[in-house]
């Protein structure tokens, strides 16, 4: 649920593994919910719940785990055939001794999803006594190796990292396609497709020749001419407000760093990061639900995915800061993950079933209302970051990538982060020297206007019950939808503070009804 300029904000490309997997502690147990598990339902239902389409990470995050996993499969076969068989007990006292052990778990990077609450726990092993842990833990699978006894004493988090039980295959992490994008039978993946191999080689090239060479982009898997076509349209329709936005950001704070340091606050430690995130899980009552990632690189600020049948939030901690996080939060697990989980309950949690419905895109609703949510709370809730990725992007359909670069210094100054966005809009692209942009990133700004449009007919309530619809269509599902037991955030509980925050967000940008009701009709 895209989600910036300074050099600590870079927006990465995925290089390596991800460093820490874990999942949330609460009063040192984890809760563990098996009414609300999801690892049982079919790759077909989970490959579009929460992934918003709009990250590459998505998917490089997917092809990562599987390699991962299947490395893991085979260390733990030959780890299995090289050990060694324990020798026979020679006396009752070996055999009360080896009663006495307790099959200790193995920590794994692995994700594992939450399953039931209970007051004990019987872990499956060959002793012939299952052993009880007074933790609030249930765990499944193999026996397990007892690892080496770490020299340092570690640290005590709110997040514990859990051994992987055996999991159901795992499903696609990101929309994979859309209709006519099938190609010979097989599922295309454009986020797969538009990721440059030689990302590195080019950016180094690039800054040799003091930016004046336009990269050439290489792809393992080229996407299709038709499909790239229809990303390729960039709009204007609401330019003018993306450089207004900008430019009050600038006349106000001077630069968009110290627009940062002011509003956002210091950059958290991972310790603090996890003390954060737990405590918003509490507050929206999905502590144990999802698998948290901390990691450097990502392309966006976080994400929101399915990993192996788990809700899976990463983090990129080189933007997390004290006065943001939590809306990175709001937009990822109160946005995107609660609309994800509400949709699985409704009629149209297919593609046939939306087709029946005959349901609106859930973009840009879905991404609008998440950047709004993102904002909601912050003293200066300026629509930077949305401004400046329809700007860039409308910019790559009319410039080569070196003109890009030059264009946008007006606004970002640090040349890496101004690499990193016109790698993100001319992503797809093999000759970068012709005009042309990969324009899904349009949709954040475009979704903020639409809703902040008729923002006093919507039902807010209702737009998250109802999953992942748009805002067009809430009134005309309303009467078909399934709404007991519907999980709504907490900051949409008070509607009067709500709509209080939408109308701040309305004037710090200096937008207008009027305004908006000339774009939006």
């Amino acid at each position: 649920m895209l989600e910036s300029i300074r050099v600590t904000e870079k927006l990465h490309w995925p290089e390596q593994e991800l460093a820490k997997k874990s999942i949330l502690n609460a009063e040192e147990s984890l809760i563990l919910d098996s009414k609300r598990s999801i690892s049982h339902l079919s790759p077909g239902i989970l490959k579009d719940i929460f992934t918003t389409g709009t990250s590459s990470y998505n998917v490089l995050l997917q092809s990562k785990e599987e390699k991962r996993h299947h490395a893991q499969k085979q260390s733990s076969s030959c780890s299995k055939r090289c050990r060694k068989p324990s020798k026979a007990p020679s006396s009752s006292r070996s055999r009360d001794l080896r009663k006495m052990k307790s099959p200790v778990l193995a920590l794994s990077s692995g994700p594992w999803c939450c399953l039931e609450r209970r007051p004990a726990v019987s872990v499956a092993s060959s002793v012939s006594n299952p052993v009880k842990f007074t933790h609030d833990i249930s765990v499944t699978g193999n026996s397990l190796v007892l690892p080496p006894k770490p020299k340092t004493k570690a640290k005590r988090r709110h997040f514990a990292t859990l051994p992987k039980p055996k999991l159901q295959p795992q499903p696609q992490l990101s929309r994979s396609f859309e209709k006519g994008d099938d190609f010979s039978g097989k599922r295309f993946c454009i986020l797969t497709a538009i990721k440059p191999t030689n990302l590195e080689k080019e950016k180094l090239r690039f800054f040799r020749s003091d930016y004046t060479y336009n990269p050439q982009f290489e792809y393992a898997n080229p996407s299709l001419p038709g499909v790239l076509a229809r990303h390729s349209n960039a709009s204007d329709r609401f330019l003018k407000q993306s450089i207004n936005i900008m430019e009050l950001t600038l006349q106000k704070y001077g630069s968009y760093e110290k627009f940062e340091q002011a509003t956002g606050g210091s950059l958290l430690s991972k310790t603090r990061i996890w003390s954060h995130v737990r405590k918003y899980m509490m507050k929206e009552g999905c502590v144990g639900e999802i698998v948290v990632h901390l990691t450097e690189d990502l392309l966006s600020r976080a994400s929101m995915t399915v990993v192996n049948g788990c809700p899976t939030l990463t983090i990129n901690v080189s933007t997390a800061r004290e006065h943001w996080l939590e809306g990175m939060l709001r937009h990822e697990i109160g946005t995107h993950y609660f609309r994800g989980i509400n949709n699985l309950q409704q009629p149209w949690n297919s593609w046939t079933g939306r087709k029946k419905h005959e349901l609106k895109p859930n973009n840009p609703t879905e991404e609008g209302l998440a950047s709004i949510h993102s904002v909601l709370f912050r003293k200066d809730p300026f629509l930077w970051r949305a401004a400046l990725l329809y700007y860039t992007v409308y910019r790559a359909s009319q410039m080569s990538f070196c003109e890009l670069f030059r264009d946008i210094g007006k606004f970002v100054k640090d040349p890496n982060t101004r690499w990193d966005y016109c790698v993100r809009a001319k992503r797809g692209w093999t000759d970068t020297s012709q005009p042309g942009c990969f324009s899904k990133d349009q949709v954040y700004l475009d979704g903020i206007l639409q809703i902040l449009r008729y923002r006093q007919t919507i039902d807010f309530h209702l737009l998250t019950a109802l999953g992942k619809v748009s805002y067009e269509d809430v009134d005309r599902l309303k009467g078909l939808a399934v709404t007991e037991n519907m999980r709504v955030p907490h900051f949409l509980q008070d509607h009067g503070r709500y709509m209080e925050h939408l109308e701040k967000i309305m004037e710090v940008n200096e937008l207008t009804d009027r305004e908006l009701r000339d774009l939006i009709y």
